[in-house]
């Protein structure tokens, strides 16, 4: 299903292709995982650094084993889910349109946020959210991978040099941050350790790491060793992100034990204590960040995700599809503007509501399924023999996959658990 041209032989400086996986790693890193991340540091300090790693080490399980897939079989990631039974297809149609409309209220609220702390005397929330849809719209709507990976990648810049700038500003207590790397658990934290180690830069865009790799013109077996390099690299400076992130919150609000709110707008709250310790331009610098964040995520999914329905729409409905989307061209194609459409505006309905609360407990229903359905799925895909022998699963991936299925399960039955019923 290529939609680009296959590259020619990978060079030997592999490093200047790296690409696909910071994107696919700024997307799952926004808003929700610096609130997280922080919230963990002002809790408990150091201590839950180790979980935070630990959730690094499994999305770069989960994304080589998605990049794996489409390479060595020439297949998507969906069409290896529709052989396991039509329960994927129903699974995963429901999912996706449900997901894609409160999420893209979510992530546009998330971009509005830091505007208006920015810009006081400007427009309203819902404005600067409406905007922030409608930009990643165009973004996407008039280019390819190739200015998409490249937008990306500006914006996951800043938000690493904020982030790791505003670490280093506040002074990081080294002893204390390499005990943080022995694995522990403070009372009444198993719950919030499990969330952590799931949480950061887990969401649906890691299915979408295949797709980006294959615009990236990776299309066989050759460009393994590229695909991995790429995504260790990517997870790693999302390591870095992490590690600086709960710095911030263990050296600038646990030592003040000051709490944050546990939604997007407890980076709000720590852009004021930042404030009132360092002054309004560090204050605006990490606003800069916060926005960078979440509108990095907005253009991912905007792009991701909706190469993900294309593909599902081939799959399933391939007269509803169009010529263009059946024939490999993916990115421009009716089921994939049609779904970039449906993540920007019926979601801004959900910006004029406040409490939607019925569309978010079956979000939350349904969300809390994907990631235990992606790796187990994953985990029973490359061990199958649908995929060439020298590139199943060893060891390793076994053991990685099938703990954070396991892991992923648990955070299902406690997300369910936690429903207001």
């Amino acid at each position: 299903m290529a939609t680009t041209r296959e590259s020619p032989q990978p060079p030997t400086r592999r490093w200047r292709l790296v690409g696909p996986g910071l994107v696919v790693a700024a997307t799952g890193v926004g808003a929700g995982d610096l609130v997280a991340t922080t919230v963990a540091g002002s809790r408990y300090g150091y201590t839950l650094l180790w979980a935070a790693v630990v959730g690094c080490l499994i999305k770069v399980a989960l994304a080589e084993a998605t990049g794996r897939w489409h390479l060595a079989t020439g297949r998507t990631i969906f069409d290896g889910w529709r052989t396991l039974g039509r329960w994927t297809t129903w699974y995963f149609g429901i999912y996706i349109v449900v997901w894609g409309f409160v999420y893209g209220a979510t992530a546009m609220s998330a971009s509005g946020l830091p505007l208006v702390s920015l810009f006081p005397e400007g427009p309203s929330l819902r404005v600067w959210g409406m905007l922030s849809g409608v930009a990643g719209l165009l973004c996407v709507w008039f280019n390819r991978y190739a200015v998409v990976e490249k937008i990306m990648m500006v914006f996951a810049g800043l938000m690493f040099v904020v982030v790791v700038s505003l670490a280093i500003r506040v002074g990081p207590d080294v002893a204390a941050l390499g005990a943080g790397l022995w694995p522990t658990l403070p009372d009444g934290s198993v719950v919030y350790t499990l969330g952590l180690i799931g949480g950061v830069g887990g969401t649906i865009t890691l299915a979408a790491y295949g797709y980006w790799v294959t615009a990236k013109g990776w299309t066989t077996p050759r460009w393994m060793p590229m695909m991995r390099l790429d995504n260790r690299v990517a997870y790693a400076t999302t390591a870095i992100f992490v590690v600086a992130m709960l710095v911030v919150g263990a050296e600038l609000l646990h030592s003040a034990e000051i709490a944050v709110a546990s939604g997007d707008r407890g980076l709000l709250d720590l852009g004021e204590v930042l404030e009132s310790r360092f002054g309004s331009t560090t204050a605006d610098f990490f606003l800069i960040g916060f926005f960078a964040a979440s509108f990095s995520s907005v253009i991912g999914v905007w792009h991701g995700v909706s190469l993900l329905f294309a593909d599902f729409l081939v799959r399933t409905r391939p007269a509803l599809a169009g010529r263009a989307a059946v024939a490999g061209e993916r990115e421009g194609s009716l089921p994939f503007r049609a779904y970039l459409l449906w993540l920007t505006f019926p979601p801004m309905a959900l910006l004029f509501l406040d409490q939607p609360i019925g569309l978010v407990i079956a979000y939350g229903v349904l969300g809390s399924f994907f990631m235990p359905f992606l790796a187990l799925t994953l985990l029973y895909l490359l061990n199958s023999g649908q995929t060439p022998l020298s590139w199943r699963n060893g060891r390793l991936s076994n053991a990685a996959l099938a703990a954070s299925g396991v892991l992923f399960v648990i955070l299902c039955v406690q997300q369910i658990r936690d429903l207001p019923w």
